[in-house]
């Protein structure tokens, strides 16, 4: 059966040599206890490795069992956010500081846009806990280590995870290159395959080291504040409209990524914008299009554009520490309950000080800044609820309420969706060109920032061919433009992979072609955080890329034809 003679004759010497059932069901015993030595043994060399100590572990591993390993990450995690150790944590209780501080500020982290803001950066970690912070998130010591060298000591986690996965998508561009090169081509019919060709060709990835680099100031070519940073620009002649196009994604993708986009869409270059210049919540896009930059103009009435105008009721409880004048990126999920008590845990702890001590105002401001918690009391933080999100983007008050619609589906869709008063901006030229109203193909539309930009500037849609995979998406959109009594028809697809070139131009041949193809695919494998999936374009979800590129370009060719 595999057991020593030690163990067996310690057993047959406990139980006798008559009784069989016993000595097996000692053995057995045995060996579970066995197992389970061993199995603790390696999960302590395992968070070992990740750079915590041996009593950091086995303090963490009593408190939270041997099973719950997320448990025990986040326990860690918290350690090193708050400078505790067991050896310390007496000393730190006797500071009235709360045991109950586990949460960790890298858990959850969803959102590398929610780190980004010039105002509401997050203070930097030292360079040990930046280490483990990199190493839980389960990249290599020497990865991170490179990463810091090459970025510099004041980085933010963020852009090390940037930067790190920007080397490894020019490792991934190399087999890709090679794959391009030994795939069979299919011969050109439209002209499609023979200008993503020439597209992939041309490619240069980026150099490995290479950070990513974003205009500071985030402001493209103009924002209502500062209108006139750019005011003309030459487009190649390939992207000249009609049709225009505009294309949205995360600013903070690998370099590479945006090199391949702004390839593929007709060499036209990308203008980065932050949200925060248009409403009191940053969002940092990228977005390639090719519609006029002179005479735009913004929404009137201008959105709130800091904390307190947005949400007036807060400041009576914002402490003077808490310096935030922006939100930072509104996310698809929202912090626990749980979490929310151990913050008011921590703070009351504090309660008869002049104001708590720094290392618990640092582990409520990374809270804080991580999910976009506001001051709803005394000592009391929570998550923003949805209808202040959608205000937040420029959506309606309820646009995403009822309708057998849960709170989760709410946070999701509005997580995803574009920032109206931006995207308005851009699209604002658009009502002097067509005053008889527009044609719209509106590729992943989500909860239809788009058609809400439009007809918050008063551009009549004559017809809006609406694409997304969520059903619960589709359903905003529709119960909106029943509610906004649009004349015009709207008519959704579940799959922009069922827009093939008959269907494209059977609806071009019924509208007289389309005037605005606008979207932006999923950013699920370009966002820093995303440290499973990140694959950028060639992943699952933003390889969704191609299929705007694809109907973009059968829209060009079949409308200049005719």
């Amino acid at each position: 059966m595999g057991f020593s003679e030690e163990v067996v004759a310690k057993a047959i010497q406990e139980n006798g040599e008559q009784n069989t059932d016993l000595i097996l069901e000692a053995l057995l015993k045995y060996s579970a206890s066995s197992c389970a030595s061993s199995s603790k043994s390696k999960l302590i060399d395992h968070f070992v490795g990740m750079g915590f100590s041996v009593d950091m572990v086995a303090k963490a591993i009593q408190e939270n069992g041997e099973e719950n390993t997320d448990s025990i990450l986040e326990t860690l995690l918290t350690y090193s956010a708050l400078g505790q150790s067991p050896q310390a944590e007496q000393h730190i209780n006797s500071d009235q500081n709360s045991p109950e501080l586990d949460g960790s500020f890298l858990d959850g982290f969803s959102d590398t846009d929610s780190f980004e803001g010039e105002e509401i950066t997050n203070p930097d970690p030292d360079k040990e806990e930046k280490l483990v912070s990199l190493a839980s998130m389960g990249y290599s010591v020497q990865e991170a280590s490179i990463a810091m060298e090459r970025c510099g000591p004041n980085t933010s986690i963020a852009e090390l995870t940037d930067f790190i996965c920007a080397a490894q998508m020019a490792k991934a561009a190399d087999a890709l290159l090679a794959e391009i090169e030994d795939k069979p081509r299919p011969k050109p019919s439209n002209g499609y395959h023979k200008h993503k060709k020439r597209r992939m060709l041309d490619y240069e990835k980026p150099p490995i080291d290479e950070p990513i680099r974003l205009p500071n100031p985030m402001i493209g070519f103009g924002v209502p504040s500062n209108p006139d940073v750019i005011v003309h620009r030459s487009l190649p002649e390939a992207a000249a409209g009609p049709p225009y196009f505009y294309y949205e994604n995360v600013a903070l993708a690998p370099k590479g990524v945006w090199d391949t986009i702004s390839r593929f869409l007709y060499d036209v270059e990308p203008e980065f914008v932050d949200s925060k210049y248009f409403c009191a919540a940053a969002r940092k896009r990228g977005y390639v299009h090719n519609l006029p930059i002179k005479n735009r103009h913004h929404l009137v009435p201008l959105p709130p554009q800091n904390i307190y105008e947005a949400l007036p009721l807060s400041r009576k409880w914002w402490p003077s520490w808490d310096t935030r004048s922006h939100l930072n990126c509104l996310q698809t999920c929202i912090a626990s309950a749980k979490l929310t008590e151990r913050i008011r845990k921590a703070l009351e702890e504090c309660d008869g000080e002049p104001e708590p001590p720094h290392h618990v105002q640092k582990f409520v401001m990374d809270e804080c800044r991580k999910w976009n918690l506001v001051w709803v009391g005394r000592n009391k933080l929570a998550p923003l609820e949805p209808d202040e999100v959608e205000m937040l983007l420029g959506f309606p008050k309820n646009h995403t309420r009822g309708g057998g619609i849960s709170r989760t589906d709410r946070y999701k869709s509005l997580g995803n969706s574009f920032q109206v008063d931006t995207v308005a901006y851009h699209l604002s030229v658009l009502k002097e060109m067509y005053p008889d109203g527009i044609n719209v193909l509106s590729l992943f539309s989500g909860i239809g920032g788009a058609e809400v930009a439009l007809h918050r500037l008063g551009v009549r849609m004559k017809n809006v061919v609406s694409v997304d995979i969520s059903e619960v998406n589709r359903n905003i959109v529709r119960s909106w433009w029943e509610q906004t009594n649009q004349k015009g028809t709207l008519i959704d697809f579940a799959d922009v992979q069922q827009l093939d070139a008959n269907r494209i131009e059977q609806m071009i041949n019924a509208f007289g072609g389309f005037d605005l193809v606008i979207g932006g695919s999923p950013c699920n494998n370009l966002a820093g955080s995303n440290r499973h999936s990140r694959d950028g374009l060639e992943g699952k979800d933003s390889s969704l890329f191609y299929d705007y590129f694809r109907i973009l370009d059968l829209v060009k060719n079949m409308m200049q034809r005719n």
